[in-house]
């Protein structure tokens, strides 16, 4: 590593922040930078990673290339994990307690909590658990309890301080061990590991059952200006905005489909609101190292909102049904049929949803009706009016599915049986909700 590193490094380890994570150890870490080969190790992007001089490879503290401390573990004297801690991009700080619990299903778990920001370790509130890991050796993705617990963020920090202690161990694959392998999990894992390579349809090979090799691929994190966490192992990856996350598009080979999206442009990386395959609106500029160039100011829209035309409310239950888990079928077509949909201004964003009211940015119509009339009238105009609503639905989904998921539940333990154990409705016809709608936004009446 570069040496030069060394002094900025010594004067963080004097922060009271840092320092109160494990004193003696800390003191300890302070006292070794001076030997030949220092117990740090630097990422491509500027983060620091600080061990334990003492045997094992055991870190202390993760920060990024401005000194924020972003993670932490404290280590009890016979090598066990005491307690971890991690900062999501958002800023909130959350806490892994080991063996601090037990599950039905699993037994022994690892809690989950929010902790107090300033303290070194001072537990606020108790989110969820996960199984149990020996941290000494961890050799297995963990089984989540309720996930939707979580505040925005927390799942992918505690996953990446994870891949991060296994790497520190020299734990070369992982397998998820855990029921209902979903899609979201799949893209989540996406951020802190790598599928094995030579898997064939990797997503449909997790999804049966867990059936996939995990490679630890920790990012870095970097706290670049209020309100701005940028993401990167050999490129930036993903940038949180002012709490809103933008994805790269190309995971590893695995298209993401999100309205927000991290591309780029010449030597500038943009975050982008997105759909229909264009930008709509840019809404930050980095140099490739994750540094500001810009911030553009979100683009308001005066007009007041329109209800969207009665047809979409069925038919995008329908379709967001189709594009999920079985289970949660029912409770999505009744949650969407509960919504109160419009078009309107989102400044900043494509859709903002407030109770039963969720507002769809006009922007996003409008770009969606000129798409559409770029076609000329037959088959290209319908595939254009497909793409439109399909873009529109997969928008909605992740709220959508948020609510259903909250409903399933609140359900009794053997209604919930019941729903996990249904399977997806056969694949049929289009009913006539969906088919009254596309020829409704073929014809320009969005």
């Amino acid at each position: 590593m570069d040496r030069a590193l060394l002094p900025r490094l010594a004067g963080w380890l004097e922060r009271p922040d840092v320092r109160a994570v494990d004193p003696d150890r800390i003191g300890a870490l302070s006292a070794a930078l001076d030997e030949a080969d220092p117990p740090v190790s630097v990422g491509r992007g500027g983060a620091l990673i600080a061990y334990d001089p003492g045997p094992g490879r055991r870190r202390l503290v993760a920060l990024d290339r401005r000194g924020a401390l972003v993670a932490a573990c404290r280590w009890a004297p016979g090598g066990a994990l005491a307690w971890a801690k991690c900062l999501t991009a958002a800023g909130a700080w959350i806490g892994i307690e080991p063996g601090a619990a037990r599950h039905p299903a699993w037994g022994i778990s690892d809690r989950i909590w929010r902790l107090d920001p300033v303290a070194p370790w001072t537990p606020r509130e108790e989110l969820t658990v996960f199984q149990a890991i020996d941290y000494r050796h961890p050799d297995f993705i963990p089984p989540l309890w309720e996930p939707r617990r979580l505040p925005p963020g927390a799942g992918t920090a505690v996953l990446n301080l994870l891949a991060g202690l296994m790497k520190d161990r020299g734990v070369a694959r992982v397998r998820y061990r855990g029921p209902y392998p979903t899609e979201q999990l799949f893209t989540t894992l996406l951020e802190s590991f790598r599928h094995d390579a030579s898997a064939v349809d990797p997503l449909g090979r997790f999804m049966d059952g867990g059936a996939l090799d995990w490679l630890p691929a920790p990012h870095e994190s970097h706290h670049v200006a209020a309100g701005i966490c940028v993401q990167l192992r050999q490129e930036i990856d993903k940038v949180v905005l002012d709490g809103d996350a933008f994805y790269r598009r190309d995971w590893h080979g695995v298209i993401r489909h999100e309205p927000r999206v991290v591309r780029e442009e010449g030597e500038r990386v943009l975050c982008s609101l997105w759909a229909l395959g264009r930008p709509l609106e840019d809404r930050l500029a980095l140099d490739r190292t994750g540094e500001v160039l810009d911030r553009p100011a979100p683009v308001a829209d005066a007009r007041p909102p329109a209800p969207l035309p009665a047809a979409w409310g069925a038919a995008l239950g329908e379709i967001i049904a189709r594009e999920s888990a079985g289970p949660l079928a029912a409770p999505l077509r009744d949650v969407v049929a509960g919504l109160a949909l419009e078009w309107g201004s989102v400044p900043g964003d494509l859709l903002r949803a407030d109770g039963a009211r969720v507002r769809l940015s006009r922007r996003l119509r409008e770009a969606g009706v000129a798409w559409i009339r770029e076609a000329a009238p037959g088959p290209e105009r319908g595939q254009r009016a497909v793409g439109f609503v399909l873009e529109v639905a997969r928008l909605l989904a992740p709220v959508a599915r948020r609510r259903a998921q909250a409903h399933l539940e609140g359900l009794g333990p053997e209604a919930q049986e019941r729903a996990l154990a249904a399977e997806g409705a056969p694949a049929r016809e289009l009913p006539d909700s969906v088919a009254r709608l596309l020829a409704l936004v073929a014809s320009g009446g969005a």
